[in-house]
């Protein structure tokens, strides 16, 4: 069993930065597939990074060079630091963790994680 916790949410204008954080307990991180996902009012969740901190680490397109996912194994923690906010980066963001390494062919796929954290909203202003 893996609890998660989200913060770091907030209000921002366009081109500003916030950093989510997602704390873990129950279980360790380590080696687990560990990614953030969003979802927008209407809109199917969708993923957005997701790492092992291993080997593999992956961005949706549209955040690339934007956001960085990383992980601290020592404090059991997740991070995405989002840089150059945009509007249509405004969703609920959700922590999610399934415990294995990542796999390419499901990394972003919110169905393949088993443990969710309640979530923190981003609103990003024009």
């Amino acid at each position: 069993q893996v609890q998660l916790v989200e913060s770091g949410g907030g209000s921002v204008q366009a081109g500003g930065s916030l950093r989510l954080s997602c704390a873990a307990s129950g279980n360790t991180i380590r080696t687990y597939c560990m990614g953030w996902f969003r979802q927008a009012p209407g809109k199917e969740r969708e993923g957005v990074a997701v790492t092992d901190s291993i080997v593999y680490t992956r961005y949706r397109d549209s955040v690339k060079g934007r956001f960085t996912i990383s992980k601290d194994n020592a404090k059991n923690t997740l991070y995405l630091q989002m840089n150059s906010l945009k509007p249509e980066d405004t969703a609920m963001y959700y922590c999610a963790v399934v415990t294995r390494s990542c796999d390419s062919r499901w990394a972003l796929d919110s169905g393949s994680f088993d443990y969710w954290g309640q979530g923190t909203l981003v609103t990003v202003s024009s």
